[in-house]
């Protein structure tokens, strides 16, 4: 039901633009976000928008170079990624809230909704 696609291999300092398709249902009422997982390390939240956009919540790690977007009446939720680094290595997870109206939490357990990945490599 979710679909990443935009992953790929870029220089340090790149831009990519991760885009996620909803298909089957709307998720226009949850909060939409974004995870990663690098190799050898654990899952984490990376960015989340809550289902009308206007609030937006960010891992520190990406703050000022990461920006979350959505547009409910394409059912798509895009993360734009710039000033890339090789510690961005992973792959990329869209997923929605398994609850309608809530904020964004930066708890994989609070979505029930997992897109299948998409590969970003940052060569340095």
């Amino acid at each position: 039901q979710l679909q990443a696609s935009g992953g790929g291999l870029v220089q340090a300092g790149g831009s990519l633009r991760l885009s996620c398709a909803a298909s089957g249902r709307t998720f226009s009422r949850n909060a939409m976000s974004w995870f990663r997982r690098a190799p050898g390390k654990e899952r984490e939240f990376v960015a989340g928008i809550i289902w009308s956009g206007s609030s937006t919540d960010y891992a520190d790690s990406v703050k000022g170079r990461f920006t979350i977007s959505r547009d409910n009446d394409k059912n798509m939720v895009y993360l734009q990624m710039n000033s890339l680094k090789p510690e961005d290595t992973a792959v990329y997870y869209c997923a929605a809230d398994a609850s309608m109206w809530r904020g964004v939490s930066q708890w994989g357990r609070d979505y029930g909704y997992w897109g299948q990945g998409t590969q970003v490599t940052v060569s340095s």
